[in-house]
């Protein structure tokens, strides 16, 4: 089975010769090391490039170990380099490409990489994921020149591509429940998913979070974790968390050490936080924040592959694909005056799913599982309705409504559409 990631290897082929390190990053077992290693690769033989001009190295292999030392690393990259260009053009024939898979694992990586870069006709790409190798790492180890492709699992577009023999409706089912990772969409049997997937959290993201933050014991952080993937698409902060833990778990625990253990968790790309946005006071509010994890089919197997609401892993699901769409996402809160009962006015405060923002396009967007009736699309428009600007507002629909305009100018977009259609600007 071969699963496509054109949406990715696009970004790697627009990154192509622009002087800087490209670094493939996301969280382990997301698909990083075949998109450059097989898909990034063949690509470039396919467009005329020589395979001895494409120099390779998987540096978690064992056959690799002596060149983990930077020197070493440095000597081989050399002597692969059969031609040496001065700065100007530098015809296509005669450029290398360097790709190194988990070079973390290499000591002073950033200086061996960064020796390449007066080098005109070498372009270097490569991996990390380990518990140092994060995100605001690329940001600074590489002084400015390290050009980041962050990688997340499957969109449910790769996910059902895949497997075209599902159906729409089992393919979302089984991705809302396993999520996109590439290993657990090529296993058929749900236990074997459900045990990879409880493995690889425990075995491999906690221990990475473990040793990167020197974290002695993983009890809090999972309880943590836990807390949060029960609550996902509800507003939380570190305050309501550390009074969670102490009447519900009997655990004390402040709320300053929760806060960072939520940093690290973002840092290591497990969940994201979404921020709450005033739409019509135009400024940020500083707490509380939701919480999306990063797979659905991690967040599962935390808690046990209980609490399968699908409305909030839809929520979940939309938040990620608007994220790999590459929109900012904020939670919107807008503020209107009403009265109560008794004709007193009172201001009441109405929530926006997704404010979301990429260069000069906007667009509201409320998740809803299902419309059935005038009442339930009046709920969920009541806040769009009342945002006096010209940007779209957009209700997603996971059940089988027809995308189209209602007669408040909101527009209804089906989940089907919205996933498969792959960027929300053409979902009109």
């Amino acid at each position: 089975m071969e699963i496509k990631r054109d949406f990715y290897l696009q970004k790697l082929i627009s990154s192509k010769h622009n002087g800087m390190i490209k670094v493939v990053t996301g969280i382990r077992r997301c698909g990083k090391s075949y998109l450059l290693m097989n898909l990034f690769r063949q690509h470039l033989i396919e467009h005329g490039i020589q395979s001895d001009h494409i120099i390779t190295l998987d540096l978690e292999d064992r056959r690799s170990k002596r060149l983990r030392n930077p020197d070493a690393l440095l000597e081989w990259i050399d002597s692969q380099i059969t031609e040496w260009k001065e700065p100007g053009d530098v015809p296509i024939e005669q450029m290398f490409y360097v790709m190194l898979d988990e070079v973390q694992l290499v000591p002073e990586f950033e200086d061996v990489l960064n020796s390449y870069l007066h080098i005109p006709n070498v372009d270097v790409y490569v991996t990390g994921s380990n518990s140092r190798f994060l995100s605001k790492d690329v940001i600074t180890e590489f002084r400015g020149r390290g050009w980041e492709v962050h990688v997340t699992p499957l969109s449910f577009s790769e996910f059902s591509s895949a497997h075209p023999e599902w159906s729409y409706e089992a393919a979302l089912d089984i991705y809302m429940t396993y999520g996109g990772l590439p290993y657990v969409c090529t296993l058929t049997d749900n236990r074997d998913k459900e045990e990879y997937l409880k493995q690889l959290f425990e075995k491999t993201y906690l221990t990475d979070i473990q040793e990167r933050y020197h974290i002695r014991g993983s009890e809090l952080m999972g309880e943590l974790i836990d807390v949060v993937a029960s609550g996902i698409g509800g507003m939380t902060n570190p305050t309501k968390i550390e009074n969670t833990f102490r009447t519900t778990k009997g655990i004390a625990i402040g709320k300053n050490t929760i806060a960072d253990y939520l940093e690290m968790l973002e840092d290591s790309f497990l969940v994201r936080k979404a921020v709450r946005y005033d739409v019509k006071g135009r400024r940020y509010i500083d707490t509380p924040h939701k919480y999306y994890f990063e797979d659905l089919g991690l967040r599962n197997a935390r808690i046990g592959f209980r609490q399968i609401e699908k409305t909030h892993l839809m929520e979940n699901m939309i938040y990620n694909e608007l994220c790999r769409q590459g929109y900012t996402v904020d939670v919107g809160v807008v503020t209107h005056n009403t009265r109560n009962d008794a004709g007193q006015s009172k201001r009441v405060q109405l929530e926006v799913d997704f404010v979301c923002n990429r260069g000069a396009e906007r667009v509201y967007i409320q998740s809803a599982y299902a419309l059935p009736d005038k009442e339930k699309v009046e709920q969920e428009q009541a806040s769009l309705i009342r945002i006096n600007d010209s940007f779209r507002k957009v209700i997603v629909v996971a059940d089988r409504y027809l995308s189209g305009y209602n007669d408040d100018g909101v527009r209804i977009v089906s989940l089907r559409d919205f996933l498969l259609k792959n960027d929300m600007a053409v979902v009109d």
